[in-house]
């Protein structure tokens, strides 16, 4: 949803559109390939994302090159939701959805979150925006503000806005 308002709003959007839209997310993932690579040193690409938005997951923050400036909005979902939704992924890829348990995968995800968000607030060359994904889908209004005013580039906040749609919410805890 971040990727589809920033968009939205003019932000130019680094994808290449190799993982297209299905039944888990409709509107499209946004990602680019080479972005999963950085930890086995690929990070060429990231000269070429100046100015651009680019879809990283917390795991991979650590290895952009930290010869850049970056402004990085991190989502923050409920996890509980958050691994309702990826069982349901691997149940339509016929993965095993029960290799670790609920509580465990909860206890791993809050650790790894507190290291991401500690690690962040250590990093002189990194700009961060706290975003609560279930607040945002309820009253997307301020939380565009927030976007418009932390990235400093004069959004279309209502285009921005228009892309909210609680019809999407679909994996609830």
């Amino acid at each position: 949803m971040m990727m589809k308002m920033l968009e939205a709003g003019g932000v130019p959007v680094l994808t290449d559109e190799l993982r297209t839209a299905d039944e888990d997310n409709p509107r499209g993932y946004y990602e680019f390939e080479r972005v999963k690579a950085m930890d086995k040193g690929d990070t060429a690409w990231v000269a070429d994302a100046r100015g651009k938005v680019v879809k990283v997951i917390s795991a991979l923050l650590q290895y952009l090159p930290a010869d850049y400036e970056y402004r990085v909005i991190f989502m923050h979902r409920n996890l509980t939701e958050v691994l309702g939704s990826q069982r349901k992924m691997l149940r339509h890829r016929a993965a095993d959805e029960d290799a670790v348990s609920d509580e465990e995968m909860t206890r791993l995800f809050e650790m790894h979150l507190a290291d991401v968000k500690g690690w962040l607030d250590r990093q002189p060359h990194m700009q961060t925006l706290h975003v609560d994904y279930n607040a945002m889908l309820v009253d997307p209004h301020p939380f565009v503000i927030q976007i418009d005013d932390f990235l400093g580039m004069g959004l279309d906040r209502k285009a921005m806005q228009a892309v909210v749609d609680p019809a999407l919410y679909r994996n609830r805890g």
